[in-house]
């Protein structure tokens, strides 16, 4: 870096960092207008956009679906460009990050918000997608917190300075591309001798994972293929491409999305027909 940042011995807010998303970043919490949240017809109530943490959720619920479970549900579109200050979506997720999923079911709504903690409510809830036995279920957890912990390697590090920040640095790609390649043989030795992350069990560590390391071994994530030499993460690719061949991980990867091919977007979900013929 060409010239070296001396910290203020206190942190003030006094100008915009640049890059993209620069203009919706701020230090602290709240809603910044009023907005109603839309409510649907079916007990669940989804608020999101089709981000990887935001597909996460959607194919989850869809796998419900295709399992004959009755997880009907609304997915409503949160722009995240201002949608998520909005004090309806910050009464459901005071944290103003997509997903946030309101259970109307219960006699008082049930808010749960944080993508890893939706995947956990749903399978407890609908008994699926979460071994039973003790050992299983141990492994579901730690692999579901691994990629809760590792995302933001991916996601706020290294997209952030590869492709987002108003310069490329050497140093910080450099820092962060050593630990999502090292995240990434962690998981490709992983699954050398296993189908899916706990075995030959499909669960919702599967559904997390796949959601961010498919993205970044399948379809180019920052334009970073190459970069990162994804394909020679060879147990990963093969892991991913089997999960993206199910039915239900194709819709879910639709709902919610709001760019790309026409026939790939799903704005809104509010039942099968959604997704036309």
């Amino acid at each position: 870096m060409a010239d070296a940042y001396t910290p203020p011995k206190v942190w003030t807010w006094d100008k915009e960092s640049g890059g993209r998303f620069a203009g919706i970043n701020r230090p602290v919490a709240g809603a910044t207008h009023d907005k109603t949240l839309p409510v649907g017809e079916h007990p669940l109530q989804l608020y999101s956009l089709a981000t990887p943490n935001g597909v996460k959720v959607t194919v989850m619920l869809e796998e419900l679906l295709e399992a004959g479970i009755d997880a009907e549900y609304d997915a409503w579109l949160i722009n995240i460009g201002g949608d998520q200050f909005g004090s309806g979506f910050v009464e459901i997720n005071p944290n103003s990050k997509i997903p946030a999923l309101l259970d109307r079911s219960q006699k008082t709504p049930v808010r749960v918000f944080e993508s890893g903690a939706i995947l956990l409510y749903l399978a407890e809830k609908f008994g699926a997608f979460l071994p039973t036995d003790t050992v299983g279920r141990a492994e579901c957890y730690s692999w579901l917190f691994w990629q809760i912990g590792s995302a933001p390697y991916l996601g706020g590090g290294f997209g952030h300075f590869y492709a987002y920040a108003p310069e490329r640095w050497e140093y910080p790609i450099n820092r962060y591309t050593m630990e999502v390649k090292r995240l990434l043989d962690v998981l490709n030795r992983h699954l050398a001798d296993r189908e899916y992350l706990c075995g030959r069990e499909y669960t919702i560590a599967d559904m997390a994972n796949y959601a961010w390391w498919g993205a970044c071994v399948l379809h180019n994530i920052y334009n970073a293929a190459e970069f990162l030499d994804v394909a020679s993460y060879t147990n990963v690719v093969r892991w991913a491409k089997a999960i993206e061949e199910r039915p239900a991980v194709q819709r879910g990867r639709r709902v919610n999305r709001s760019w790309g091919p026409e026939e790939l977007r799903v704005p809104e979900r509010h039942s099968a027909a959604d997704f036309g013929g």
